[in-house]
């Protein structure tokens, strides 16, 4: 009997080359570490104008934003929770709970940067409560945020 040459497969290698999906993730990696420090987080709020100066904040330390907008509501925005979780920036948040938060931060980082934005039409008693409020619970280093003219 005859025997037929055998057909040989080649070997398959069922390998991913995945050398262009990390040149893919390192490209994206440099564009969110760019445009990260562009996007200011936080409420949008009509600032008063007045003479502003701008603060330092290159040594990397985070200032606490306290935010309160046209309709008198408060928001907190850069605050942690020592990792469980992030104090979501778009909810409003009681006065109770910024000072709570307030005195907790400035007992662990006594020189934290705490800066108070309010609307140009929110009311002046509510920051006047708030101010008051933080200061009789030893919280009086607060710089206020406004719009420079030019």
């Amino acid at each position: 009997m005859i025997e037929l040459p055998r057909r040989s497969r080649p070997d398959i290698h069922a390998d991913i080359n995945i050398v262009p999906y990390i040149d893919v993730m390192l490209v994206l990696l440099v564009i969110f570490m760019m445009t990260t420090p562009i996007i200011q987080q936080g409420m949008e709020v009509d600032l008063p104008q007045g003479p502003a100066t701008a603060l330092d904040f290159s040594d990397g330390r985070q200032p606490i934003v306290i935010t309160v907008d046209r309709n008198n509501k408060y928001y907190l925005n850069s605050i942690f929770d020592e990792g469980t979780k992030e104090v979501d920036e778009t909810q409003s948040v009681e006065l109770n709970f910024i000072v709570n938060e307030l005195y907790a931060k400035q007992k662990v980082y006594p020189d934290i940067a705490i800066i108070l934005e309010g609307d140009r039409n929110a009311d002046y008693g509510t920051l006047f409560r708030l101010m008051s409020v933080l200061k009789s619970n030893g919280i009086d280093k607060v710089s206020f945020s406004s719009k420079n003219p030019n």
